[in-house]
């Protein structure tokens, strides 16, 4: 079925979403008693304990009392049963280049159209979008925007994917496990970003529905990670392996954020930790800090320290390293690891020349790790 075929068939929704042009999206608000009441789904993945329900999306496994909500702000105890307020009541809705997400090597060139949920269940001092992910789907403005009506807006958009993005796509599990099941039927892509912190069950059933997915990886440390995001280090390198494992295509993020994140040590056991388990084909992203939310007083990261990381990476054997956040000379070009030659060009997120053919190199005829555009 082509996605024309798919619009046809599909059972729309009343919401009063309209697109006046692809920059000035709108959408019809949903109140916040609509946002507890109406836009509700009962979870998957989740248990009663005799201190209330257990959620296992995540590592947290936050065990929920009658009428409260977990650490993400969005997954409520109702009635002795788990619901999901986040499902159809998007917070924010954009169209961006695939390369914003970032994802250098997976259709470049390509637009996403972009959702995301008020909710996260980690806690980054240095969040750049924390206005959204520490706050519930009760406290934002929200969209009425079901499953079905995604896909739609992405079609007409000629958007070639659908990215689960902005705050954590983990938090709105149901919402974007549904929605890439319908985008899946109407040859959407599916991209997934994410800091990666989920348990192994619930991301194998995102593998069967994800086409894509940049995973945050936010330092090398349990204690940083614990300290600066609330979390742990070990199951976010699971995610990577399982992502790995299960064919869904991978970019990794790590964003170098000055005196917490930007001890080159750690950087270097990172990328050797990296090579070893298989990953030297997989982009590696380091992102340049600028002071937000709880960490103002920072400085941005030196960009020497961010070209220091990428060298110590391309000497561990990573094949594929960019420096994003910093314009200008060529971080964020592809050179084919082989013959050195520039594949593709990017001027912020405008591809300005493109030298791959069917995934392989113009010049040397090199197979080059991705998913590529024919």
């Amino acid at each position: 079925m082509d996605k024309r075929q798919f619009l046809k068939t599909m059972a729309f929704g009343t919401g009063g979403f309209c697109f006046c042009n692809p920059g000035n999206i709108a959408a019809a608000v949903l109140s916040a008693p609509e946002v507890g009441k109406k836009w509700t789904k009962e979870a998957l993945f989740y248990t009663t304990t005799p201190k209330g329900i257990r959620c296992l999306i995540c590592p947290n496994e936050c065990d929920i009392k009658e009428g409260e909500a977990g650490d993400c702000h969005n997954r409520i105890n109702k009635n002795g049963k788990l619901y999901s307020i986040a499902y159809g009541n998007p917070c924010a809705i954009h169209i961006d280049p695939i390369e914003k997400k970032p994802l250098n090597h997976f259709f470049p060139g390509s637009k996403a159209f972009s959702i995301a949920t008020a909710g996260c269940n980690l806690a980054c001092l240095n969040c750049q979008n924390w206005s959204i992910s520490q706050k519930s789907p009760t406290e934002t403005k929200n969209y009425d925007l079901m499953p079905d009506k995604v896909v739609e807006s992405c079609i007409e958009n000629k958007c070639e994917s659908i990215a689960y993005t902005y705050s954590e796509p983990i938090t709105f599990y149901e919402y974007t496990h549904d929605t890439s099941v319908l985008a899946r039927q109407a040859g959407i892509k599916n991209v997934l970003v994410s800091a990666g912190y989920i348990n192994k069950e619930p991301l194998l059933k995102f593998c069967k529905v994800t086409d894509a997915a940049n995973i945050d990886l936010k330092s090398f440390s349990d204690e940083i990670y614990l300290k600066l995001n609330a979390g742990k280090l070990q199951p976010i390198l699971d995610t990577l392996i399982t992502l790995k494992k299960e064919g869904v295509w991978l970019e990794i993020t790590n964003l170098v954020v000055p005196s917490w994140t930007d001890d080159l040590e750690m950087i270097k056991k990172m990328c050797g930790w990296l090579a070893k388990n298989g990953f030297t084909e997989t982009p590696l992203h380091f992102s340049r800090f600028q002071p937000l939310y709880k960490l103002t007083q920072l400085p941005p990261t030196p960009v020497n320290i961010l070209m220091a990381a990428r060298d110590i990476a391309v000497k561990e054997g990573l094949k594929y390293v960019y420096v994003g956040n910093v314009p200008g000379a060529g971080n964020e070009n592809t050179l084919c690891p082989k013959c050195s030659k520039l594949l593709v060009e990017r001027r912020g997120y405008s591809i300005i020349q493109n030298n791959l053919s069917k995934g392989k190199c113009n010049f040397c005829q090199s197979p080059v790790a991705g998913v590529w555009q024919n």
